[in-house]
């Protein structure tokens, strides 16, 4: 497959790596910074150029003529959404992918509205602030939760829990989980992380006080589970955002029905729009790194702090000095993975990185086979993989087959099946899988997951 990747910032530059590691794939990357594009260079074996890559000639000297798909990933959306159009009318490049960050392309009073992006002849988007938004309202509905994903419709769920001492399940062995749930309640422990080390659990696994546990369950059962791994702690109500840009206005305007929000804008202007757009969220003008003003709007009641600016080292200091102050729990954006390194899991609670959701979205969109959805984890060291199974027995490796019986590649673990309404646990391993069923794995190594594409593609007389 032929690719031209305009931008070689984080997001590109990464979304060339997984490419350009693929056989068969010819990777070109288009950038104006003449060092960022020698770095991808350097580092990578993909073709560089230097150029706007809204330009025919910078797409043509590129390779547009006969290029399979564009994906338009540069930190600016009018220069994005002009090359999906000039790819689409002058090179007729059939995939076209854009990075919109701005809501004005994506919304009409208020409502989604996709007509703007069909006017630039984009066949799929990636919204960078919308992934970001409701990744931190589902982190808001579970007060100890570090992670929260979703998955067939929202059927499913995997979250990601530090055990902690008088949880039900901590000091015992997996294979006792199904003696505390409720009847009709299950869920599939399928890694926990202890002291940065994966363990694939068994059910002989004991979890112990500290660990990191990612487990699967139907999206309802979820609070229930995580009954087992620590102890309940207080709903939150209170909640105060750093940051009234489009994810601080966004996130405000989606839960202010369910919490006492208050919101912190630096800018007059911006704090005097948000007042008129928002309904019963505070806004209060000033700085989030003042500690006058978080003392005299009472942080220490705070049960979440959420950091949402663009600048990183605002949000890092705020969210230090909120902890500091007495707030029960900070969730912090932060863009450069260095920094996410260093931060989760110390002073800041949760760390929610833009680049690594939006570069997830992307492998969902060009992964090859029927890839519903795909999470990195772990800062991108292993993924939360969704596939959807078609076929039949003679033209699928997998429908008509039981869980136990294919050889899933080495890293690539089953967590659950979604098969309509219903979610069933990895464990259940004598399920026949069918037409249709989405499968969930957990991936420990992100280089297996070629070989699970492999697995699920459909052989050609499924087409024929």
């Amino acid at each position: 497959m032929k690719i031209i990747i305009l931008g070689s910032g984080q997001v590109g530059s990464t979304v060339a790596q997984n490419l350009a590691a693929l056989p068969n794939n010819d990777v070109t990357v288009i950038d104006t910074d003449e060092n960022a594009l020698r770095r991808t260079g350097t580092q990578l074996d993909v073709q560089t150029i230097t150029g706007n890559g809204a330009s025919p000639a910078v797409l043509a000297a590129a390779g547009a003529g006969d290029c399979d798909l564009l994906l338009a990933l540069t930190r600016h959306d009018d220069t994005n959404l002009a090359a999906c159009r000039i790819a689409a009318d002058l090179f007729n490049i059939p995939g076209r992918i854009a990075r919109v960050r701005q809501s004005d392309y994506l919304e009409s009073n208020g409502q989604s509205d996709n007509r703007v992006l069909d006017a630039f002849a984009v066949t799929d988007s990636i919204h960078p602030e919308q992934l970001v938004t409701e990744r931190i309202t589902a982190l808001l509905s579970y007060s100890c939760a570090l992670q929260v994903l979703r998955f067939a419709g929202d059927k499913a769920r995997m979250a990601v829990v530090q055990a902690h001492s008088g949880g039900l399940l901590v000091g015992r062995p997996i294979a006792s989980v199904n003696g505390h749930l409720p009847e009709g309640v299950d869920c599939q422990i399928c890694a926990i992380y202890r002291n940065n080390r994966l363990i694939v659990p068994t059910a002989d696994t004991v979890i112990i006080e500290g660990d990191e546990v990612f487990f699967l369950a139907d999206s309802r059962h979820v609070k229930t589970v995580m009954r087992e791994l620590r102890p309940l702690e207080n709903r939150t109500r209170r909640v105060m955002i750093a940051g009234g840009g489009n994810v601080g206005y966004r996130l405000a305007k989606q839960v202010e029905s369910l919490y006492d929000i208050k919101i912190i804008e630096h800018n007059p202007q911006r704090a005097e729009w948000l007042a008129e757009h928002l309904d019963t969220s505070l806004v209060l003008q000033g700085s989030a790194t003042d500690e006058n003003l978080l003392a005299h709007e009472y942080i220490d009641e705070i049960d979440v702090f959420l950091a949402l600016t663009n600048d990183d080292e605002n949000n890092i200091m705020a969210s230090l000095l909120a902890k500091d102050l007495g707030a029960k729990r900070i969730i912090t954006i932060i863009n450069r993975t260095r920094y996410v390194d260093l931060l989760e899991g110390n002073q800041i609670d949760i760390v929610v990185s833009p680049h690594m959701m939006t570069i997830g979205n992307i492998l969902t969109h060009i992964r090859q086979g029927d890839v519903a959805a795909v999470h990195p984890l772990r800062r991108g060291h292993a993924e939360a993989v969704e596939v959807v199974v078609h076929g039949t027995k003679d033209t699928s490796a997998l429908v008509g087959r039981r869980v136990s019986d294919i050889k899933w590649p080495s890293g690539a673990h089953i967590a659950g099946l979604v098969r309509g309404d219903e979610v069933i646990m990895g464990h259940n391993d004598g399920v026949k899988m069918q037409d249709g069923d989405h499968l969930i794995f957990f991936v420990s190594r992100r280089r297996v997951v070629r070989e699970l594409e492999k697995l699920i593609q459909v052989k050609v007389g499924f087409f024929g």
